[in-house]
């Protein structure tokens, strides 16, 4: 299954639109949202062209598979008007004989996550800064933010197919990072 992996849109059309672009462009099979979907938080600035509600339209009723884990600026409310779930601190992936432990970052972290076996991946998002490097034989993922980038990375997000992991400049469509992760 190719798979795009989007984090921290927070209400931001402008940037949904790109990731959909990007979903649609690449052809994927399914869209795996990261958290803090519909809200920019007390600590951001309003992203570029902040509608939560157009967010919401343009989530709602996708042709591919949405699912999502709960970021720190969602809300139950915001699961009222979403068309899939959000609400999960964490999600468990299986890829071939792998684990992916997926979760926003907020709660569980690199530092301090569930027992990973070597050779499974920790996939976060949160931080909003692209990562991917090993730890204990852990591989530790994100994205990077869709809308919000911090650190000068880029809007990016990630895609996931047949065990390689590429991420992409969401304004671009350039990948500009690939990992090859034997599952």
């Amino acid at each position: 299954m190719k798979l795009l992996i989007a984090s921290d849109i927070h209400g931001s059309a402008y940037y949904c639109s790109l990731v959909l672009e990007r979903l649609h462009e690449e052809r994927c099979e399914g869209l795996l949202l990261l958290g803090d979907v519909l809200y920019h938080g007390p600590r951001n600035d309003l992203p570029r062209d902040y509608a939560p509600k157009e967010v919401t339209a343009m989530l709602t009723g996708l042709d591919v598979p949405v699912f999502g884990v709960r970021g720190n600026c969602d809300a139950e409310i915001d699961q009222t008007v979403l068309g899939f779930p959000i609400m999960a601190d964490y999600s468990l992936l299986l890829v071939g004989s792998r684990r992916i432990f997926v979760t926003h970052g907020h709660l569980y972290t690199p530092e301090e996550h569930p027992k990973l076996c070597p050779g499974d991946a920790f996939l976060f998002g949160h931080i909003h800064v692209p990562v991917c490097e090993e730890r204990d034989g852990v591989l530790i993922l994100n994205p990077g933010s869709a809308a919000i980038p911090k650190e000068q990375s880029r809007h990016s997000a990630l895609i996931l197919e047949n065990g390689v992991f590429r991420w992409i400049d969401l304004e671009t469509g350039e990948t500009w990072r690939t990992y090859s992760w034997e599952a």
